[in-house]
């Protein structure tokens, strides 16, 4: 049985123009051990996902379709049901860490608390674990600085300390949206190593949302390619990374900076942006977009393709669209 089963997931959300749908359809499943990287603009639809899978969507949100953890349906679980997964079962690193943590509360309490709501250890017991959390993921001298409070630490400090709450209790599915956003790429490449550390040593399923091409091509073995709240490209990351067939895909890599390329070439931008959620075309949502748009994208939603090994796209034009022809260049 997979850890995580996700099946025709729908999120509506109500906006002043009426209910929007801002995640269609979308499925997948994990297994113990298994990183899957979610990839898109902002506003396609990461984040919601995740958030579905932790209970916190936005008041009035309306969840249809199934997420089943170890055969549990989520999907109209009640709060108090949220609440005994949430920092027990199922972990979450937010993007900020400053949000994320209390600026009232030393670190020590903070990352104690999951421990003594969901395994009822005492003060003494929750503290002296918290403490080796902080060392495990690297706080220097933590024993004498888990009494600090989080404004007293560094920026990649604090997200070392977001993810030592998420820890606490050994989840079995640990979330991490944009862990490594507005930090210094030494520090970027420190917290993702760390991530893969705890992944191999505690034998959990990381799910990484980033828009960072580079982050997802060292940090995971699957990937999804989001837009307009549906998956347009899924499968085995480093087959997607050479073969990618959606021109969303395909655009997300030709708007990479190169190293190597003479000063004044202007960056391959993608035209246009993301549509509203209450704008969404009938048709392929990134026709608006898309280089290749037909008249039948317009009113055509687009289903998946598989193009072998465990790769799939969304796209009605995959005959008039190649793959690129050198891949060795293009893994960021």
């Amino acid at each position: 049985m997979n850890l995580l089963d996700v099946q025709d997931l729908r999120i509506e959300l109500p906006t002043q123009r009426g209910p929007a749908l801002a995640v269609l359809d979308v499925g997948f499943s994990m297994a113990r051990g298994d990183t899957l990287g979610l990839v898109g603009e902002s506003g396609c639809g990461k984040s919601l996902t995740a958030m579905a899978l932790m209970g916190l969507l936005p008041e009035g949100a309306r969840v249809s379709g199934s997420i089943r953890l170890d055969g549990q349906e989520l999907v109209g679980l009640d709060e108090p049901g949220w609440s005994a997964l949430r920092g027990d079962r199922i972990g979450m690193i937010f993007q900020e860490p400053m949000t994320a943590l209390n600026p009232v509360h030393t670190v020590v309490q903070q990352v104690a608390e999951p421990l003594r709501l969901h395994r009822q250890l005492s003060a003494a017991q929750a503290c002296e674990a918290a403490i080796a959390l902080l060392d495990r993921v690297g706080i220097p001298d933590a024993a004498r600085r888990a009494d600090a409070y989080p404004h007293q630490f560094s920026g990649g400090q604090r997200q070392r300390i977001t993810i030592a709450m998420a820890l606490a209790c050994g989840p079995d599915l640990l979330i991490a949206d944009e862990p490594t956003t507005a930090l210094d790429v030494t520090v970027q490449k420190q917290i993702l190593d760390l991530l893969r550390e705890l992944v191999d040593e505690r034998g959990m399923a990381l799910l990484l949302i980033s828009h960072d091409l580079g982050v997802i091509a060292r940090s995971v073995a699957r990937m999804m390619v989001m837009y307009g709240g549906s998956v347009v490209e899924s499968g085995p990351t480093a087959h997607v990374f050479a073969q990618r067939r959606h021109p969303y895909t395909q655009g997300l890599f030709g708007a990479r900076p190169a190293l190597l390329a003479p000063r004044g070439q202007r960056l391959i931008t993608i035209p246009g942006t993301v549509p509203e959620l209450a704008d969404l075309p009938a048709g392929c949502a990134f026709a608006g977009r898309c280089a290749h748009v037909a008249l039948a994208c317009h009113h055509t939603t687009p289903t998946a393709t598989d193009l072998g090994q465990n790769h799939a796209v969304r796209c009605i034009r995959l005959d008039a669209i190649a793959a690129p022809r050198d891949t060795r260049s293009d893994t960021p």
